[in-house]
């Protein structure tokens, strides 16, 4: 064989191999998104690693509720507010455990929107809602995490980033949220 059709061939390998080592984690995210879109539990059961978007979702509601608190001086001031700091942990975790499943996955990517950790009823009621009123944003941010920021057209400072984590070369999995995402990837 020719030398330069070797190198012609390492070469176009090579590339071949980045650009569908690079594309991998957008062809899992879209994928991730019609499944949640279609409710399809068996697809969404096999792209997500529910254990780790459980803890990954128990720290942020545990970091807003603690926020919530700290920023109501009610709280903050009475021997309530004390106690209730110490539960709402414990109470979270219980509920996270519970209450994902890929039901909730689904609701989560279609509505952009992660559940309150307070129960509090949505001022404004979803009607009919497709996610048409959703702006996606997708991103590396670093090697092994792709970044999906979904952010609500109706509520822009809220942002919900779904954060899926490299398993082998080719293989991605949402592993984890950010609900302070206050940047776009």
């Amino acid at each position: 064989m020719n030398k330069k059709l070797v190198v012609g061939l390492v070469a176009a390998t090579l590339a071949a191999f980045i650009v569908a080592w690079a594309v991998a984690p957008i062809v899992a995210a879209q994928s991730l998104i019609r499944a949640a879109k279609a409710g399809d539990t068996a697809k969404l059961e096999q792209r997500v690693d529910f254990p780790s978007l459980r803890e990954s979702l128990k720290a942020e509601l545990n970091a807003e509720v603690l926020a919530r608190v700290r920023g109501d001086p009610r709280l903050t001031e009475s021997d309530l507010g004390g106690i209730g700091m110490m539960l709402a942990p414990m109470l979270l975790s219980g509920a996270v455990d519970t209450v994902v499943t890929p039901e909730i996955v689904a609701a989560m990517v279609r509505d952009g929107e992660a559940p309150d950790p307070t129960g509090a009823p949505d001022p404004a009621p979803k009607t009919g809602d497709d996610g048409g009123d959703i702006h996606q944003s997708w991103g590396y941010r670093d090697l092994n995490t792709f970044s999906v920021t979904l952010t609500r057209r109706d509520a822009p400072n809220k942002r919900l980033a779904l954060l899926l984590d490299r398993r082998g070369l080719f293989s991605w999995k949402l592993a984890a949220v950010d609900l302070q995402s206050g940047t776009e990837p």
